[in-house]
């Protein structure tokens, strides 16, 4: 991994580091390979609304956004959202006026099972999916579904959720319903997205449902869970499913990438195996199980604290040739990055992720184009460097990019999200050109939709949705038709 740094470095670091202007050049041919495969996402929680219709139970956000009014800036849920649960034809006919090839989105486990157990199998559920499916295929779209995506059944988090290894038969059992149902026609499965998005503040810090507050602790024995559920449905896919459903299964995992104004290489490497290697290590890379300096830098922390143990769970033993190998491509979640540096003294509260991981982020908030987000701003030299990173980390493992996207206040005329559109879109055309292995590109999101804690604040739509109207009228932004004319021509314009 090192290696590839330093031979990055040499060749010329000024090339890497952030420009600030949100602009990438050109390199190689300026036309994606004609199989290359252009999307867009959505989750179930954040479009469906619909949250207790035909037998639906309720999930944890369900939960949260109930009993929590206030944990959300606006006060706002997703009860009707974009009710995309009834109003699907309107999605479909989005995603015809964008041209996509694909479009990924998630099944809600409590449609399908409403307690979480195949004892409350609910078939209008299944029969809603069903007609997803069908419609999606009817017009030329391929589906990529997401099996996993935050919206656990709330009487599956009474038994321990993701800290309770009883979890994996359950999860196994609802992705073979899956299979079962929706293999023949789905060839794309992601089994979850994004573990440490939903472990560290569902379990760490509490920020987030189920709102356990086991920080350092918790966390970890949740990406541990995932890992193993994940390995788990990966084989019994391929045992039982393979032979005659064809399909592929990899896991969706979210990164920035990083930047040193030192050059400090090492650095580098450590805020990567914290962010991206803690889940893809041990799935992707040739020894498997977690990366070595977390399992050294967290057990060492553990010590210190006086634990018997490390915090971090051991994934030893048969777990660790269990899980590895257990994908067909590696999911990327990528919007931003930023520069690292040293810690000179003690990272949050003890124990806790941010203070195994012992490293400064900072962003340039003067000179860096920035979005809605707070934490989003637009590096697309983090786009190329990040695919570089994985194809020279993780034997050039196919990539699909599963999210990439720009927030801002909804404006239709959204010319901030063109321009990180274009510039993050060459970042990956770049790396193809450089022999990454890039197959799909998905932007996030195909609608404004609920963003979780922030509500209805933040907008990463390419399509506008009128709350008010009682079929939640879209309007496609300036964006959509870029988009559109980007998959046209397999190239990006330049004007």
């Amino acid at each position: 991994m090192l290696t590839f740094f330093l031979n990055f470095y040499k060749s010329g670091c000024e090339s890497i580091l952030p420009s600030g202007n949100c602009s990438l050049p050109a390199k190689g041919p300026t036309e994606f390979p004609p199989n290359f495969s252009f999307g867009a996402a959505t989750s179930a929680y954040q479009i469906e609304g619909s949250w207790n219709a035909d037998g639906k139970g309720p999930s944890i956000w369900d939960d949260f956004v109930h009993n929590h009014p206030d944990n959300i800036i606006d006060r706002t849920n997703g009860d009707t959202a974009a009710e995309s649960y009834r109003f699907f034809d309107l999605d479909l006919e989005a995603l015809k006026y964008l041209k996509v090839n694909h479009y990924r989105f998630s099944i809600s486990w409590t449609r399908i099972y409403p307690t979480g157990d195949i004892s409350s199998k609910n078939q209008k559920g299944i029969d809603h999916y069903n007609m997803v499916i069908d419609k999606l295929l009817a017009n030329g779209i391929q589906p990529m579904v997401t099996i996993f995506h935050y919206d656990l059944p709330v009487e599956l988090h009474k038994l321990g959720g993701f800290t309770n290894e009883l979890f994996i038969d359950y999860y196994v059992t609802y992705a073979e319903e899956l299979f079962k149902n929706f293999g023949d026609r789905v060839k794309t499965w992601i089994t979850f997205n994004e573990p440490v998005r939903f472990c560290k503040p569902g379990y760490g810090t509490g920020r987030d449902p189920p709102q356990v507050t086991a920080s350092g602790i918790g966390d970890y024995l949740c990406l541990a869970t995932i890992l193993k559920a994940h390995a788990a449905a990966y084989h019994m896919y391929r045992e039982k499913y393979f032979q005659q459903q064809n399909g592929k299964i990899g896991i969706t995992l979210d990164t920035s990438f990083f930047f040193s104004e030192t050059n400090d290489t090492e650095l580098i490497d450590r805020c990567l195996q914290f962010s991206l290697g803690i889940e893809a290590h041990a799935i992707h890379s040739k020894t498997g199980g977690f990366p070595e300096v977390l399992i050294k830098d967290i057990g060492r922390n553990s010590l210190q604290e006086g634990r018997i143990r490390s915090r971090l769970p051991s994934l030893e033993g048969k777990w660790k040739d269990y899980i590895r190998g257990t994908a067909d491509f590696l999911g990327i979640n990528h919007y931003t990055s930023k520069y690292v540096k040293r810690a000179t003294q003690p990272m949050g509260t003890n124990p806790s992720m941010d203070r195994d991981y012992d490293t400064v982020e900072i962003v340039d908030e003067k000179n860096w184009l920035k979005g809605k987000s707070f934490w989003l701003f637009c590096i697309p030299e983090g786009m190329e460097g990040l695919l570089k990173h994985i194809r020279d980390e993780y034997d050039n493992v196919e990539v699909i990019i599963t999210e990439n996207g720009w927030s801002d206040e909804g404006e239709l005329e959204d010319d901030n999200r063109i321009h990180f559109m274009k510039s993050y879109i060459q970042g990956v055309l770049n790396a193809i050109n450089d022999g990454c292995n890039v197959t799909h590109y998905t932007y996030w999101s195909l609608l404004d939709n609920f963003e979780w804690t922030k509500g209805y604040t933040e907008h990463f739509g390419l399509f506008t949705v009128d709350m008010k109207s009682p079929k939640r009228k879209r309007t496609p932004k300036k964006s959509a038709g870029y988009y559109r004319r980007i998959i046209e021509s397999k190239g990006i314009p330049i004007d």
